[in-house]
């Protein structure tokens, strides 16, 4: 019983530290001067993603994730896909946006590194050149395969997080490692309670994404309750922790060369 004690009382510590950096990070993205919705937040680039005309003979993956719209960004974040074929000069972005309802998932719906309403995005993947162009056609019929195309819950899901979850699980190469905060990442239905983590190399076991158990290369070992979600990253050390998401090491995953800097980011006109 005291040992019970102990662990509950650090993982309530753990919580609440978690909660309170997430909180901060919340407080200090405040809305641009003028912005009274979410019709007004910025949604320009974001300046990470590489000019796709400069590097026109690159076939280029890349996932990013920002926390969601107002205060929901202190609990979870919203990711998307990008890419793009040697000899495409423009990049093909898919999300999962609820609002798009029954059709939620979308192509092209922002900019490929666009702010998310007001919100910086983080690169999680970050793959170029011959093993991008291989991972190409795997992700188109991933994204064809979503078995929720017309259906939404933000929480626990189906949501955003599980249509990113899907396509780490069809295309084992994007090593994609969704963090804690990804809430949605875990969803599976009762009938598929049992399968392949969201990075696509290790397993899980999760009832609807509100009680679950994942262990993988990518993950480390992550124990979900009632979405909130605990680990440890093993392979890129940290903690993995609901809210904040991560503590620890950078764990995007990365390959081919980076012969290129990013292009600048677009600001709003005033």
């Amino acid at each position: 019983m005291n040992n019970f004690n102990r662990i509950a009382r650090g993982m309530l510590v753990l919580l609440g530290l978690s909660f309170t950096l997430s909180l901060a990070q919340t407080v200090a993205s405040t809305p641009e001067q003028g912005q009274r919705s979410w019709r007004d937040a910025a949604r320009h680039s974001a300046g990470i993603a590489p000019d796709p005309e400069q590097l026109v003979d690159v076939a280029i993956v890349q996932i990013y994730a920002a926390p969601t719209y107002g205060w929901r960004g202190t609990f979870a974040v919203h990711p998307w896909i990008i890419f793009k074929r040697a000899g495409e000069t423009a990049y093909t972005r898919y999300d999962v946006v609820g609002w798009r309802a029954p059709q939620v998932v979308q192509r092209n719906y922002a900019l490929p590194d666009g702010l998310w309403y007001g919100k910086p995005p983080s690169l999680l993947v970050d793959h170029r050149g011959e093993a991008a162009a291989v991972m190409v056609p795997a992700i188109e019929a991933a994204i064809a395969s979503y078995p929720h195309a017309n259906e939404y819950r933000s929480y626990p899901g189906p949501n955003s997080n599980t249509f990113l979850a899907h396509i780490g699980r069809e295309v084992p190469a994007l090593k994609l490692d969704l963090p804690a905060n990804a809430i949605g990442k875990d969803y599976r239905p009762l009938s598929r309670a049992l399968g392949v983590s969201s990075s696509g190399a290790g397993v899980q076991a999760s009832l609807l994404g509100l009680l679950g158990l994942s262990v993988g290369v990518q993950e480390g070992v992550e124990f979900n309750l009632l979405g909130l979600s605990f680990g440890l990253d093993l392979n890129s050390p940290g903690l993995r922790l609901p809210f904040v998401g991560r503590l620890g090491l950078d764990d995007s995953s990365v390959s081919g060369t980076r012969d290129a800097s990013p292009r600048p980011a677009h600001q709003p006109s005033s």
